[in-house]
Formats: structure tokens, C-alpha cells, sequence
């Protein structure tokens, strides 16, 4: 979640929906996301809504937190009402989920279940620290309903990692891919960023050697954005640390598709691969389809029926407003049918399966052959999709295409 959402306009205190939303909600699959803004060290690169113990006050800590997360289920279940489809994925992010016990998000997941049902095969995924989680709690996360485990690795190189703050050492990460495959999980994810400052090639060939040796299911490979307020902002404006370079993180990312693909993995969206369809991140396609889905938690985002909304920042403001009875929400937006045709073609043309011609305009689909000549776009069956080079210059493209 980013650090300053768009002021929007007021929502309203009881949560409700416009009839337009809720007229889309049977249409679409429903996911929740639940945003979990715990963490022990703050890393310097990250600008999420997040807190360590200090930064938390009175009526901010988990247990707070979870009593409003309950409560904030309720109020998507008065919201939404009966027409409310059964919820196809669950995503536990943060933050650091698992500095939290699994009972108490197998509890939240019990809720959801319990006020919407959850559809058979549900994807329900809850992102890791390495060295928050072990054999006892993979086994409590699995027998509580967490099928798939999202594991943030970030790099197999020591002063990478020093780098970027992170705690964890680089082989925990690929140990627990093994430890949560004895679990029973089916569904196993390493996350990777390339292109941090003093990042070398040979690093980051290490880091995706290791990850293929580990053969997890999924991999997200980001390029790392120096975000302005954060630490790491801060150490390059003073000139501890050089800025990325964007050369360098376009070979990177060219190294990481070359590596991937001639070990198995297909590119579905810009930055993640995996094992075959079947091992697709449901619900981010969920985000990039335009479904419906409901953030629960401080900071947490949500979107039904073109309506979007995003919750209070702090926690502790976050419970209190619940507590009160009154929805969370700080502010949202109507998107008009415009705006939402254009989040279409910014979301879907990132995905392998492309966008449909027909949600472009004329003077946008005139456009179209100037592109597939510069080798960035290709046509089939009335589909776009990115090239490789493409992708490198993703932003660009849609840039090109809808100006």
C-alpha cells in the first residue's frame, strides 16, 4: 500500500455501497485481503503501512487489531448482504503476518468462511517472514485453512540483504521451502528484488540460482523503487548508497526471465512466473482483472462494483472507529465508466493473457500497429499482449497507447 492515498471523498459511516456497486457484487468472484501491519524491524526500502512495537500507542497492538478485523468482517457481511458471492481468495499480507500466533489468523479466516463460505479450492495465502515461521507453525497455518505460503526471500546475498535491512539469513528463505513442502503445502512462492544499490550481477545470478534450486511453485522477481521518505531515500540523498540504475535492473530482469523460463517457469504478469497455470497467484489476478475484493485491516484498500475505498493508516484509529460502530473507511472514490476502461488496459495488458482489442478505443486501436512494428506488442484472436520488450518498457507502452 502506498504511503499518501489520493484524498477521494467521504464514505459514509455505515460502510454502504451505492446500489450500482452492490448490483456488480453476484457478477464477479469476491477476495479478501487482510493487511497485517506488524513488523519487528522496519526495513529500509519499505514505505507499506507498517509499525514496529514502538510506533504502535495505546489501542494499536494485535490484540486490538484483531477484535477490529473481526469486526470489520462483520461489516462487509452487512454491506454486502446476502447476494454476496462465497469468497475465492484470501491473502494475509503485511507487514509480517506471522509475527502474529497462526491461531489468530486461521481465526480470521474461520470468520470469513463462516460469513461468506469459502468457494471449493479457495486460494488462501498468507505472506512469511523466514524468521518468524517454523515446522509447528506451518503445520498450524495448514491445518487452519492457509494452503499457500508467500515467502519473502529478497535476495540469497548477504550485503544484499544488509542492504535492504533484512533480518533473516539468506538460506532461511530456501529451507523453509523444504520444511513447508513436508507441511503439505501445495502452493509455494519465493519473492525476489533486483537492482539494489551495489548489487552485482554475479549477486543476483546467485540469488536466482538458489531459488531454482529451491524449486518452489511461483516467483515474483521486483524491481526495487527507492520510494521518498524512506530510509534508503534518505542514505542516497546523502550519498551512503548510489540510486538505482535503471539499465542495470532492465538486464537484470532480462537475466531473471532467461533463468526462469529455461528452468520451467512461465511469465504471467510482468514481474512473477510460475510452474504452469495451475500455480498462479489467484488472487493477485484478482487485483489485475478488476474482481471484487474487500481489504480488511489498518491502511487496507478495497474495491466492489467501481466503487474503491481505503481504511485509516494508524491501528489504532483503525480499531477505534470500529469500535465506535462506524466504518474504518478514510476515504473513497466512484470510478466513472471511463476511468475504469482505462484501469482495464493499465491492468491487463501486464498479464500474459493479454487485453481484448475491444476495450480500446479507435484512436487507441489506431495506435496498435505502430507499437507491434517497434516489437513491444503482439496481436492474436482479438488479444494484445506485451512482447518482452514490452514488458522492460511496460509503463511506456501504456503510456504510448492511451495518450
Amino acid at each position: 500500500m502506498p504511503s499518501a492515498p489520493p484524498p477521494g471523498d467521504p464514505a459514509p459511516a455505515d460502510g454502504a455501497l451505492p446500489a450500482s456497486a452492490l448490483r456488480e457484487v453476484t457478477g464477479r468472484p469476491l477476495s479478501f485481503y487482510v493487511h497485517v501491519p506488524f513488523c519487528r524491524v522496519r526495513c529500509g526500502y519499505c514505505d507499506f503501512n507498517t509499525y514496529t512495537a514502538d510506533q504502535l500507542g495505546p489501542g494499536g497492538g494485535p490484540d486490538a487489531w484483531l477484535a477490529a478485523v473481526h469486526s470489520e468482517i462483520d461489516l462487509a457481511a452487512r454491506v454486502l448482504g446476502e447476494q454476496a458471492p462465497e469468497v475465492s481468495t484470501v491473502f494475509f499480507g503485511g507487514g509480517t503476518p506471522t509475527l502474529l500466533r497462526p491461531s489468530q489468523l486461521t481465526e480470521v479466516l474461520a470468520h470469513i468462511a463462516g460469513r461468506f463460505g469459502l468457494r471449493p479450492g479457495a486460494e488462501v495465502t498468507t505472506e512469511a517472514n523466514p524468521e518468524t515461521i517454523g515446522p509447528a507453525e506451518l503445520d498450524a497455518l495448514l491445518v487452519g485453512g492457509i494452503n499457500r505460503l508467500s515467502l519473502g526471500m529478497q535476495s540469497a546475498v548477504p550485503h544484499v540483504l544488509a542492504t535492504l535491512d533484512r533480518v533473516h539469513t539468506p538460506g532461511r528463505a530456501l529451507e523453509l521451502v523444504g520444511l513447508a513442502r513436508q507441511a503439505g503445502f501445495g502452493q509455494i512462492s519465493l519473492d525476489l528484488i533486483y537492482g539494489t544499490p551495489g548489487e552485482r550481477p554475479q549477486d543476483w545470478q546467485a540469488s536466482l540460482d538458489a531459488v531454482i534450486a529451491a524449486d518452489p511453485d511461483h516467483v515474483s522477481a521486483y524491481a526495487l523503487v527507492i520510494e521518498p521518505g524512506t530510509a534508503m531515500a534518505r542514505r542516497v540523498a546523502h550519498g551512503e548508497i548510489p540510486p538505482t540504475d535503471d539499465d542495470r535492473q532492465a538486464d537484470y530482469y532480462l537475466m531473471a526471465e532467461n533463468r526462469l523460463k529455461a528452468a520451467g517457469y512461465e511469465n504471467y504478469e510482468v514481474s512473477n512466473w510460475a510452474r504452469d497455470r495451475s500455480h498462479r497467484a489467484r488472487h493477485n489476478l484478482a487485483y489485475w482483472r478488476g474482481d471484487n475484493w474487500w481489504g480488511v485491516g489498518p491502511g487496507a484498500h478495497s474495491h466492489v462494483g467501481g466503487v474503491r475505498w481505503w481504511n485509516l493508516r494508524h491501528p489504532a484509529r483503525y480499531a477505534a472507529a470500529l469500535e465506535a460502530g462506524h466504518s474504518p473507511a478514510q476515504a473513497r472514490e466512484v470510478l466513472d465508466a471511463d476511468t475504469r476502461r482505462i484501469e482495464r488496459v493499465l491492468l491487463e495488458l501486464r498479464i500474459s493473457d493479454g487485453l481484448s482489442v475491444e476495450v480500446l478505443t479507435a484512436s487507441e486501436r489506431g495506435r496498435l500497429p505502430a507499437l507491434a512494428a517497434r516489437g513491444l506488442i503482439e496481436r492474436e484472436d482479438e488479444r494484445i499482449r506485451l512482447t518482452l520488450d514490452g514488458r522492460l518498457l511496460a509503463d511506456a507502452v501504456i503510456r504510448d497507447l492511451l495518450d
